[in-house]
């Protein structure tokens, strides 16, 4: 562990002083406490016109140090105006911009870490005179999410088997057919897509269902499923899924594994998928 102390003004001061005396660098050093190596770069580094001014060299100093520092990416004008484009434009998430930009050049360009910083301290907000800020482009708008000790009280629907007692295949993501489920709703009391996600490719399939009721849901579900590769499904708990029996019944025994509550990161990649289309199908669609 390094220990070292750079050069005050004081110092440079009787550096000069010392120097103007006819005194060596290593008789200055010696005087001063440094090694006389420090003492020969001071003076080969902030020396103008083979003269040496204190105050200048403090400038000097201080000039080389402010640069040194890492800075911020998005100090970068260019960069700053593409995050902003992606973001507030194209609704593309943190991890969306820096996945692409590190997919375009083959390193990291910009890290998720600092784009959501730049949008809460407000670098990326739109102009005051639109409703639209960074925060509210996000794809949860900002908002919390609902801690894990907050019990459930809206309808609960009877459950077949809990996602502990699914197959290897599937919870290693091994092998091809078990998929995730949920659905991604439009207006309130209208249609919502029902969509299927297939754990170990990521393959995506996708239906509509005219409203988002267990009837209509599990409807589309069995179009989807119906002469595809499934080895099991993983819904979230929401009533719309309140009929899997039936979906179970008709694809000859497919099982139905549920995640425990407020748990989205079990069904990640629907969950992660879900958000993707939500960027093309907003909630006032029809």
């Amino acid at each position: 562990m390094r220990h070292y102390k750079h050069l005050t003004l004081y110092e440079r001061e009787n550096l000069l002083f010392l120097r103007a005396k006819g005194y060596s660098i290593t008789a200055i050093a010696k005087s001063l406490g440094r090694n006389k190596g420090t003492i020969s770069r001071e003076l080969h580094r902030n020396s103008v016109a083979h003269q040496y001014m204190p105050v200048v060299a403090q400038h000097q100093y201080q000039a080389r140090r402010a640069y040194c520092k890492p800075h911020n990416r998005l100090e970068h004008a260019r960069l700053l105006e593409h995050v902003k484009h992606r973001l507030l434009e194209c609704q593309w998430s943190p991890e969306e911009i820096a996945g692409r930009l590190r997919a375009e050049y083959g390193r990291c360009v910009i890290s998720t870490t600092t784009i959501y910083r730049a949008i809460y301290s407000g670098w990326l907000n739109a102009p005051k005179s639109s409703l639209a800020s960074g925060i509210k482009k996000l794809s949860h708008r900002g908002k919390r999410r609902k801690k894990r000790s907050i019990e459930e009280k809206r309808g609960k629907i009877q459950i077949s088997h809990d996602i502990t007692e699914r197959p290897a295949g599937a919870q290693n993501r091994s092998e091809i057919g078990h998929w995730e489920a949920d659905t991604v709703v439009g207006k309130q009391g209208k249609v919502c897509l029902v969509t299927l996600v297939d754990r170990k490719n990521r393959y995506l399939m996708c239906g509509k269902a005219d409203k988002k009721n267990a009837q209509a849901v599990s409807r589309a579900m069995v179009d989807l499923l119906l002469g595809a590769k499934a080895l099991s499904v993983t819904p979230e708990r929401g009533k719309e899924f309140a009929r899997h029996a039936d979906v179970t019944e008709y694809l000859h025994g497919l099982p139905f594994y549920f995640p425990q509550p407020h748990q989205p990161w079990q069904r990640g990649s629907n969950e992660n998928t879900n958000g993707l289309l939500r960027e093309y199908f907003p909630k006032k669609y029809k």
